[in-house]
């Protein structure tokens, strides 16, 4: 089964080896350089003991992230499931760092990044501002025609909190798959495309786990066009 038929069929699938492991690490330091040397409090998010653990805007804070998915592998695939016009609309950044780990419950990505919020939409619900950055709860159809790409700047392992998926989740907010879980472990450099509406969740590292688990985490959309007036507050294409 090649990646484009596992994505339609579970909602996922992982491209092995896209960034060397030496890669996986420039990137990892000129990202946590980027966030130390920011000065917007929202901008990274930090424990209690300082560790930072993700960020977001990540575009805006280390534009280099803008072209970290140009492979040819990688815009291959999103040209064969999102078509000609996709572009970059959101970045994100998170860490599983030593001494702070966190867990997600089982949830589905539904929020997209927007320019501005816009007058009471049947489709676009849930308004909300996530550092200085307005966000809406898109529909259904908008988010079917959307693919994430997570990068693997680490392997990920069952020791430092790996996501869990469940395939064949990923057609709509009201589908209830049967299947099984399936645990996401990869090696420094795969990256892991899956649907927003696929369900996931993830634990926390194991208890004195001295690993990270630095994902790089990329949505794209297959047009640069919204309905209901709304419009992405950033869209990149090739």
């Amino acid at each position: 089964m090649n990646c484009c038929e596992q994505l339609a069929s579970d909602g996922y699938a992982v491209v092995p080896g896209v960034y060397r492991v030496e890669e996986c690490r420039e990137i990892a330091s000129q990202i946590e350089s980027a966030l130390v040397a920011c000065h917007d409090g929202s901008a990274s998010l930090r424990r209690a003991n300082g560790a930072i653990y993700g960020a977001r805007n990540l575009l805006d804070l280390f534009p280099e992230a803008s072209q970290l998915w140009q492979r040819s592998v990688l815009t291959d695939l999103l040209s064969d499931v999102l078509g000609s016009t996709f572009g970059l609309v959101r970045g994100l950044f998170f860490d599983k760092p030593p001494r702070g780990s966190w867990s997600l419950p089982w949830h589905r990505d539904l929020t997209i990044a927007v320019h501005e919020h816009q007058p009471a939409s049947d489709r676009f619900r849930n308004p909300t501002t996530k550092a200085g950055v307005p966000h809406v709860e898109a529909p259904d159809e908008i988010l079917r025609q959307m693919l994430t790409l997570r990068i693997h700047l680490d392997a990920a392992t069952a020791e430092n909190g790996p996501l869990v998926v469940v395939p064949g989740s990923h057609h709509s907010r009201d589908t209830h798959s049967s299947r099984e879980p399936a645990v996401i472990l990869a090696a420094a450099g795969d990256v892991l495309a899956m649907r927003p509406l696929l369900e996931h969740s993830s634990g926390e590292s194991h208890a004195g786990s001295d690993l990270h688990r630095r994902v790089v985490h990329l949505e794209f959309a297959a047009s640069p066009a919204l309905p209901d007036g709304y419009r992405w507050r950033q869209f990149n294409s090739i």
